[in-house]
């Protein structure tokens, strides 16, 4: 097993066989290439060298060209020696040498380039598959650092603002939005998510029954999904104070489109409380209106009496 093991891991590039690997396959293709020359001759008696050329090949891809000119040499001898049928002059095979040493030749060189391109890409591929490894390593432990960091800068946050729990309370639920949106685009490896399992992220807190969401699958790169987490948490802390998930029977319906790597959502509240007139936009209203500014997004808010309808459109960049 120990042989079979080191044989398949040399055939498949993995390792460099030992000499005596080597030499045992280039002794296995003469004894092959023998065996084939005897069916030949029942047929024929003047195949002395042919059957020796896939010998010569298999043998330098396996061990190299060395290991390809050892058998050449050997299948030359034995081509030259032999007699299996009816025997040929060595007149004849001493003029079929210098065909069969060209051709050996030729099949030892064109064995060995292809095994250097092969060991070529191969390495390459080695050096890809190990530079992702070590890029995956630093995320891995950069996402670890920030989400330690994060959780540091929340407690300095709550410390200082324990005397004022109504700032608090709105910077707080900000801030695991932003922890949130970070953990989902970590999980999808930096890659960005879909906008329906952004909206999950936001809305499942609030009861699966009390939300439909509706459109197309939607990919959103990192950066756009970070600020639209900010977006939908806004809208979702408003509606748990005023809106539809501040009634019993208050329902949010989300849906969206993308057109031309154009993005249109329309958030529909209804079944809240009656709206009333709509006082100085706070921090909450200013932040719906500049965080998809650098996407080229704005947001529209309509206040109905049965609940708040808005419209939120942005480019979508490339990934």
């Amino acid at each position: 097993m120990k042989w079979v093991n080191e044989f398949l891991d040399a055939w498949r590039g993995r390792t460099e066989p030992s000499f005596r690997l080597k030499m045992s396959f280039a002794a296995f293709c003469l004894v092959e290439a023998t065996l084939l020359r005897y069916g030949f001759s029942l047929i024929r008696s003047d195949v002395a060298f042919s059957p020796y050329y896939p010998a010569i090949l298999f043998a330098t891809f396996f061990g190299g060209v060395w290991t390809g000119i050892i058998t050449a040499i050997f299948g030359g001898a034995l081509g030259f020696a032999l007699d299996l049928g009816e025997p040929v002059s060595s007149t004849t095979k001493t003029s079929l040498l210098p065909l069969y040493a060209i051709v050996s030749g030729l099949a030892v060189w064109g064995a060995e380039h292809h095994r250097l391109i092969v060991s070529h890409y191969r390495s390459l591929s080695q050096k890809l598959v190990d530079e992702e490894a070590y890029r995956k390593l630093v995320i891995d432990e950069l996402q670890h650092r920030l989400k330690n960091k994060g959780a540091s800068i929340h407690a300095v946050i709550h410390q200082i603002l324990r005397d004022q729990p109504d700032v608090w309370e709105r910077i707080d639920g900000r801030i695991r939005s932003l922890s949130s949106a970070d953990d989902l685009i970590a999980k999808a490896n930096q890659a960005g998510l879909g906008l329906k399992e952004l909206l999950i992220s936001e809305l499942e807190p609030y009861g699966h029954v009390r939300y439909t969401l509706d459109g197309d699958p939607a990919h959103l790169p990192a950066k756009l999904a970070v600020n639209l987490a900010l977006v939908f948490h806004e809208l979702a802390t408003n509606s748990a104070k005023y809106g539809a998930f501040s009634a019993a029977g208050g329902l949010l319906h989300v849906s969206w489109k993308v057109n031309k790597e154009r993005l249109f959502i329309r958030w529909d509240e209804t079944g809240g409380p009656t709206v009333g007139p709509v006082g100085k936009p706070g921090f909450g209203t200013r932040l719906l209106n500049s965080a998809l500014a650098s996407f080229d997004g704005t947001t529209e808010t309509t206040y109905l009496p049965t609940g708040i309808i808005c419209t939120i459109t942005c480019s979508i960049p490339p990934s």
